[in-house]
């Protein structure tokens, strides 16, 4: 199915208290539903290369997470269960009982909370350049950088941070809207969304995570080293582990295809 031609319908969902989140949507409307959570300070927009090679019979949904991309950035409710709730109401507000969860980054710590809190809405999970939990010396070295981060943000605060993540080239078309992407969000979101990914302490709780789990990493991520990962897939009831060689904290930028290709067949086993 990689590379099928699919429309991509874009709209914003109203969700409870008054929440506009701008989604995309492509796929069977009838299908099983995934929903893709990006990574931080990206939005919906960091799919876009993978959207392409799933499979059509998936009803594939991805939106910009509050305080990002083009949804509302209000000034409070950046905590992990916040972001979790969202999840749990754009499904509500779809109609959807039960739906995979996909997340990147920082969205794998808001899929596994929406799997915590609500194991009756999770069917399978996928986290990609995912950790047991975040490191010290990265919690410090980014609370550092951008403790005094203005508004607008700098692109080349965003361009240096974005590469940073990154191992293999990239388009510079799509780096270049990664990187404008990453701008809408103000300086105040960046601080305060890394603040409660920072004091997550849910590692613990893994062991709860009922949905079966696919785990995705590049070997030569910058953020998350192997024993992160290790123990991650170790305290998760039903979790594998698939490593991508020559690859970087994003694979759904590096490498779109085999992502999209393991996700079908996870999503849709034979």
């Amino acid at each position: 199915m990689s590379g099928t031609t699919q429309t991509l319908r874009h709209r914003t969902v109203l969700l409870p208290g008054g929440l506009r989140v701008h989604a995309v949507e492509q796929g069977d409307p009838a299908g099983p539903v995934v929903v893709l959570v990006h990574g931080w300070p990206d939005s919906w927009f960091s799919w876009s290369r993978v959207l392409p090679h799933l499979d059509p019979r998936l009803h594939a949904v991805a939106h910009s997470q509050r305080g990002f991309g083009d949804s509302d950035h209000p000034a409070t409710g950046y905590d992990l269960d916040a972001f979790a709730d969202d999840v749990v109401a754009l499904c509500d507000v779809l109609g959807v009982g039960r739906a995979h969860l996909v997340g990147h980054s920082f969205g794998t710590f808001v899929v596994r909370r929406a799997a915590q809190e609500h194991p009756d809405r999770v069917d399978r999970m996928v986290l990609m350049g995912a950790a047991d939990r975040m490191g010290d010396g990265l919690v410090r070295e980014v609370r550092s950088a951008i403790a005094d981060l203005p508004d607008p943000v700098p692109v080349e605060f965003a361009r240096e941070f974005q590469a940073g993540t990154v191992h293999r080239p990239l388009p510079p078309d799509f780096f270049d809207a990664i990187v404008a992407e990453s701008r809408k969000a103000p300086a105040h979101v960046f601080r305060d969304v890394w603040e409660g990914l920072a004091h997550s302490r849910d590692r613990d709780r893994l062991g709860d995570v009922t949905a079966p789990t696919l785990v995705l990493w590049g070997e030569a991520d910058a953020l998350f080293d192997r024993g992160q990962e290790d123990r991650l897939v170790a305290a998760l009831p039903d979790a594998r582990l698939r490593v991508y060689p020559d690859t970087g904290h994003c694979p759904n930028w590096e490498r779109p295809e085999d992502v999209a290709a393991d996700v079908n067949a996870f999503l849709l086993p034979r």
